[in-house]
């Protein structure tokens, strides 16, 4: 089995060692679910990142899509939020074996992304289905918290301790100074989805917008609009102009307090920057000047 030079790549930026051992094992995986859950492979499906995933068929006829990751923490925290949501404004998960990373979901059909839809319009469905997700922090749940992605900060302030990294330190301390700021002034603490963007959103037939990929991460709700803000937008003509619409759009749709906002998005942007960096991805750059845009509208306030 070939599989996509991007997505190899992908995995072993992201997982290392662990992740080469994993794509040497992915052709049995595939094999062994197929067997194992009655599955017919439809083939892999066009956007993969860093999961192996596959159109499928059941073999009562229904269309599905098998989703194989490296057995972690994350993999598992997935499928918990998924079984939290349990279908109501997320895609639902038929079957899921956590500790060998694979899982089962319904396949959302047309399966139209956001990213068909114009601005307004795909900030309105944005909304509803932002809603939708909402969900309180169950007693005793296993999720992790947006502080814990924060650490992120703190292993790149400690790789360049002379300032001679891509970003500077001063911004670095501003995102993490923000990011204290609404985590300790927060009284909503919410079940987040964590990656909610454009492709992430779906069309159904049945059941319209849904999400899908959700990362499950405990923390302000503000936190939760990044990266839908920040996504497609450097296939763009002027993506700078665009994340201020964005920002204005959204600020309106819903009500939210700008400054608050931006404060979160600068230190969201910044941490998506640091990830980038860390996971070898070309691309971390577009995320700092997302987060050095959003300072920027700060003065417009």
């Amino acid at each position: 089995m070939i599989f996509p030079r991007a997505f190899e790549m992908k995995i072993i930026g992201a997982f290392g060692e662990v992740g080469k051992e994993w794509l040497g094992t992915l052709e049995t995986l595939v094999d062994t679910y197929l067997e194992k859950w009655n599955l017919q492979s439809e083939g892999a499906v066009e956007n993969l990142s860093y999961n192996y995933v596959l159109k499928v068929v059941e073999e009562n006829g229904k269309k599905g899509i098998l989703k194989l990751g490296i057995a972690n923490y994350d993999f598992e925290n997935e499928i918990r939020t998924l079984l939290t949501y349990n279908g109501k404004g997320c895609v639902k998960i038929i079957k899921e074996d956590s500790k060998n990373g694979a899982m089962l979901l319904e396949h959302l059909q047309p399966g139209t992304m956001l990213t068909e839809v114009e601005e307004h319009l795909a900030v309105k469905h944005f909304s509803r289905v932002w809603n939708a997700i909402r969900r309180k922090v169950e007693e005793n749940s296993n999720h992790p918290s947006v502080r814990n992605w924060m650490q992120a900060f703190d292993r790149y302030q400690e790789k360049f301790p002379s300032n001679d990294g891509p970003i500077p330190q001063h911004f670095v301390s501003l995102a993490k100074a923000y990011f204290y700021e609404i985590a300790n002034s927060s009284n909503n603490d919410d079940l987040l989805h964590g990656d909610l963007h454009h492709e992430n959103i779906l069309y159904s037939n049945n059941y319209g917008w849904l999400a899908i990929d959700p990362k499950g991460v405990i923390g302000d709700t503000y936190f939760d609009f990044i990266s839908f803000l920040t996504n497609q937008l450097f296939n763009k003509l002027d993506p700078r102009q665009l994340l201020e619409k964005r920002v204005n759009i959204l600020c309106d749709e819903m009500q939210l307090n700008k400054e608050r906002l931006l404060k979160a998005a600068v230190a969201m942007s910044t941490l998506y920057a640091c990830w980038g960096i860390e996971d070898s991805d070309p691309e971390w750059d577009n995320s700092f000047k997302c987060a050095q845009w959003f300072e920027e509208f700060m003065s417009f306030i």
